[in-house]
């Protein structure tokens, strides 16, 4: 059924998406669909871009921050916009996002975006969706938009967009995320891999102790990414020389993150690359 939001009188509102890291990636087989079975372990980070809706006259959309690629109805939070409107009676909304998190790097701020624009659209006009069906909703977006409505550690599987919840918290570990001055498309990546089944699933391997996940834990991309990309190999090198625990590049790239028990002193990164501390 339509809901009505026609008679609700709103102000803007802002919130803030955030960026994920991929732990281990796994590409297990290739879908009759065209996409890839995979699995994955999602984790939130403290890297944000921030999105304001505000009712308008008309729907548009405008960025500032990060230069953002593409054509505006391309763009995922206008798709979403139309996603919702299909079964809902919105009104028009201007929709501002500060690009912050970087593109094509592998943390998912494009489907970030996405879902968090479904939140909000929900909690400003009222839809009264649960969870469930806000889940739905971003999945049709992108195989990894879903995961960023409940926002919590998971383990990914199929697509990217199926999950089990996990017990996981590094929040007493220190996390560098370090962003060359690269970018890696997606269909890049995917050409470079060949579609292996695991031996051992990444949701038993993730209850492994983190100094343990060195041996176990691997993103598939790697092989062929480094190969072509090798300041993107060098970067984990860097960061497994400056004490990391666990390093690894985040989903299909091309930022590589590292686990530090302290603050590590990457400023020898910092020149050439752009780097978080989290």
């Amino acid at each position: 059924m339509c809901k009505n939001t026609r008679g609700v009188s709103l102000f803007s509102m802002i919130l803030f998406p955030n960026a994920k890291i991929n732990i281990g990636l796994n590409i297990t087989e290739r879908r009759p669909d065209g996409y890839h079975n995979l699995e994955t372990i999602f984790y939130p980070i403290n890297i944000k871009d921030a999105l304001e809706v505000v009712v308008s006259d008309k729907l548009s959309f405008e960025s500032s921050g990060l230069d953002i690629p593409g054509r505006v109805e391309d763009n995922l939070c206008i798709k979403g916009y139309h996603l919702l409107k299909n079964d809902h009676d919105l009104p028009p909304v201007s929709i501002h996002l500060h690009k912050n998190i970087p593109i094509g790097a592998g943390l998912g701020g494009g489907s970030a975006d996405a879902a968090y624009f479904i939140r909000l659209m929900n909690q400003q006009f009222e839809l009264g969706l649960s969870v469930a069906e806000m889940t739905g909703y971003a999945r049709k977006l992108g195989a990894d938009c879903a995961f960023f409505i409940e926002n919590k550690p998971v383990f990914a599987f199929e697509k990217g967009d199926e999950f089990e919840s996990i017990r996981l918290d590094l929040s007493k570990y220190k996390i560098a995320l370090v962003m060359p001055d690269v970018h890696i498309s997606t269909a890049e990546a995917f050409r470079g891999v060949k579609p292996t089944p695991v031996k051992e699933s990444l949701f038993d391997l993730i209850a492994e102790p983190i100094t343990e996940w060195k041996k176990y834990i691997k993103n598939d991309f790697e092989a062929s990414i480094f190969k072509n990309h090798v300041e993107i190999r060098g970067v984990k090198a860097a960061l497994y020389e400056a004490g990391a625990i666990y390093a690894s590049m985040s989903g299909s790239g091309a930022s590589v993150f590292g686990i530090f028990e302290q603050t590590p002193n990457l400023q020898h990164l910092e020149a050439e690359n752009e780097v978080f501390y989290l």
